[in-house]
């Protein structure tokens, strides 16, 4: 099978995070087909089409992705901008329908990206199966007229993949067809993250042996509501139990200065570092040298950090939000809390950080999420919408 996979979410070396779970995804499909990326770039109208030369990471080279730039109007253009993304893409698209012959287009973010190559795909004669992120469900479905768009386009194709059970039946409550969705995890790197040696790990990142250890890993956005945490951190470093508490906040984003602000307000600056954005083999170190994960975030899909922590043996405290509840489901996984609740948010942190963790059970538990059954259940979907 030949996959085109189209979406404005794919990193390139200026943006090496941008849609970086995308990448993932692909680079595992790409072990078992012929996969190709047309990775979208919008710029406003006025501007026209001239835009710097674009280049791939380098670990993405293998996939030669094409990157077209399309016009898009922020704010005012909801009724236009699928039909300006179309249009845009078209003429790459026959392009590499003549360099690739692509058997199908897996495209991702529903508005206006699926929308938009839904209106061009009759003049390809190819099918395309459509990737739910997550905001492009939970923001535009409260949009009337993305709404309508979305909930139209997705119920004419042959499938769409939605990457947790709680985006799918937002899309049925909305009017989609249930049989068109398709809920897949994402899988984790099982050989990257994996439980390790706590002392080691601490060694080695120098970390104080004896202290209780709460991560971070994420963007400082306000969707992820980092804020929360470090106000929690002071509430639980105030219970002589977990006095000794460290929060180590892996990331960043416009919310990084205002976190430090606020850690230094409440006088917990030395119990907090802001170590940056590190690669998957530091985050699965910091992982491995820490107690307790915590996801404080007032939306989500299923972020694939809790895989990754959970492939380490480590415990959860998350909110109840999108589909953390499907896979934060058991107690000895974690604690899960109201949205903003600071105050119960406090009380999980210092019940997990004082309770030993059956860290092999939540080792075994997350053995399920693997990017080769992410892979069978994806080729599942692609391969039926190439026979219909």
């Amino acid at each position: 099978m030949k996959i085109l996979f189209v979406s404005n979410l794919f990193p390139d070396s200026d943006h090496p995070v941008w849609g970086q779970i995308n990448a993932t995804l692909l680079h595992h499909l790409a072990k078992r087909c012929e996969v190709r990326v047309l990775a979208l770039r919008s710029t406003l109208p006025m501007l026209g089409f001239k835009v710097r030369r674009l280049k791939p990471r380098a670990e993405d080279e293998l996939l030669k992705p094409a990157y077209a730039p399309v016009w898009y109007l922020p704010k005012v253009g909801s009724r236009f901008n699928h039909r300006l993304i179309g249009a845009g893409a078209l003429p790459v698209l026959r392009r590499l329908r003549k360099e690739f012959n692509y058997d199908v287009i897996l495209c991702s973010w529903l508005y206006p990206d699926v929308c938009g190559l839904a209106r061009v795909l009759p003049r390809l004669g190819v099918p395309m199966v459509a990737i739910s992120q997550g905001t492009d469900v939970h923001v535009y479905l409260d949009i009337p007229v993305r709404r309508k768009l979305i909930v139209d386009t997705v119920s004419r194709l042959p499938g769409t993949i939605t990457r947790s059970k709680d985006l799918a039946k937002r899309l049925v409550d909305a009017g989609v067809p249930e049989s068109r969705l398709h809920p897949i995890y994402n899988g984790v790197d099982q050989e990257v993250f994996q439980p390790g040696d706590r002392a080691a790990a601490r060694r080695e990142l120098k970390i104080p042996a004896d202290d209780k250890v709460i991560l971070y890993v994420g963007n400082f956005l306000p969707i992820k509501n980092p804020l929360l945490l470090v106000r929690a951190l002071s509430e639980v470093k105030a219970d002589s139990r977990t006095a000794n508490c460290r929060l180590i906040m892996i990331g960043a984003g416009p919310l990084l200065e205002t976190a430090k602000a606020e850690a230094a307000a409440m006088e917990t600056s030395e119990q907090i570092d802001f170590v940056g954005r590190k690669s998957s083999g530091e985050v699965a170190r910091y992982m491995q040298a820490a107690n307790v994960l915590c996801i404080p975030s007032n939306n989500e899909g299923v972020p694939n950090v809790a895989f990754e922590a959970m492939a380490c043996g480590l415990p959860i405290v998350g909110t109840k939000v999108g589909g953390i509840p499907e896979v934060v489901c058991e107690d000895f996984l974690g604690r899960l809390v109201g949205k903003g609740d600071q105050g119960a948010l406090t009380v999980a942190l210092k019940d997990l950080l004082t309770e030993p963790a059956d860290s092999r059970r939540i080792t075994d538990y997350a053995r399920q999420f693997s990017w080769e059954k992410t892979v069978d259940a994806y080729l599942e979907v692609l391969q039926r919408a190439v026979s219909s």
